[in-house]
């Protein structure tokens, strides 16, 4: 597979014939025409949600760090940014450099590209409560070259990508699609979880805060991976074969395994509300979902064992703020999230 031409005059694609990938596009991002309706939908949604993390109020929260966190904690939150800033340092380089070059529907171009930018104003984000808040900013950016579990974690999602470097075909591509769902559908979790359980203590509500609205885009990119995906399905059936579904699946076991092996070592069983047991069925639950909304089968079949965890995380359906019960405009939109 190559990439895509960035200027094409001599093409003659109709919008039935354009394609997730393997396409022949123009070069021209037209958005009166589109085929992908979803991916319309989903870029007025991203543009409704527009923040900047300077909105973002952690005064207090350093004052939590230093006088009301426990030990155990404080390790915790500081492992949570080492982990969410190596994710988003990996997906602002690899969705410009290893996915969208070979992507040929310009509606989902500029999408990723949108991504992009949401992943690299959450790095903002990450500098603006490290400085402000930790006691070692140099160690958390650099925890990977001294912690081994942070960096199995890193190696396992950055090999995936890092095959895209060689010779791109179109399993590659649809696995890393895959890639990108898992980075986005569970990699993420224990870190957003272990903070909102700070917050349910009362304690860390600007980095809860922060937190809700780097959730928020993911969600957004989870939904247009999925929709990647599942439009991919629709266009090349048969690359769905038994095998290539068969290493979908163990990729999600793995990553699930070590999503589990992540969050119970940042907690280490001391955090009120996130035990070990819970953690587990949490990820397993999310590998359910994930799996499901590609078209595949639940491997667990595990329950949802904290919905207090959503309460956290909405947004369109709540009128106030959930920590200060100020009323707070965060989508200027109309869309939801159920319209996907």
């Amino acid at each position: 597979m190559e990439r895509k031409k960035i200027y094409n005059p001599k093409s003659n694609e109709t919008l039935t014939d354009r394609r997730v990938f393997n396409g022949n596009p123009h070069g021209i991002l037209n958005f009166t025409k589109a085929k992908y309706q979803w991916a319309l939908k989903l870029w007025d949604l991203m543009e409704a949600n527009t923040w900047f993390p300077k909105e973002v109020d952690v005064s207090a929260d350093v004052r939590d760090y230093n006088y009301n966190l426990t030990q155990a904690e404080r390790r915790m939150y500081d492992l949570v940014w080492s982990q969410l800033i190596s994710m988003d340092s990996f997906q602002t380089n690899n969705l410009a450099d290893n996915i969208n070059p070979y992507i040929t529907a310009p509606e989902i171009n500029a999408c990723l590209a949108r991504q992009a930018y949401e992943e690299a104003n959450h790095s903002k984000s990450y500098a603006v409560m490290v400085e402000a808040i930790s006691d070692n900013t140099d160690l958390i950016y650099e925890m990977e070259k001294h912690d081994d579990v942070l960096r199995e974690k890193n190696d396992y999602i950055s090999g995936l990508y890092e095959e895209l470097a060689g010779e791109v075909t179109d399993v590659k591509l649809l696995l890393a699609m895959v890639a990108n769902q898992i980075l986005e559908g569970i990699y993420f979790y224990s870190g957003f979880t272990a903070i909102y359980a700070l917050a349910r203590a009362g304690k860390m509500l600007g980095s809860a805060q922060m937190i809700r609205f780097i959730q928020r885009d993911e969600i957004t990119h989870l939904l247009l991976f999925q929709n990647m995906i599942n439009s991919v399905r629709n266009e090349r059936p048969e690359l769905f074969t038994a095998e290539v579904e068969e290493t979908i699946y163990d990729m999600f076991k793995k990553a699930g395994d070590l999503e589990i092996k992540w969050g119970k070592y940042i907690t280490q069983n001391q955090i009120m509300g996130f035990t070990d047991d819970i953690i587990q069925e949490y990820i397993h639950y999310l590998v359910d979902q994930r799996l499901v909304a590609i078209g595949l089968k639940r491997i667990y079949n595990a329950k949802h064992p904290i919905k207090w965890v959503d309460d956290f995380s909405k947004f369109n359906d709540q009128k106030s703020n959930f920590f200060e019960s100020k009323v707070t405009n965060y989508s200027k939109g109309s869309l939801s999230f159920d319209d996907f």
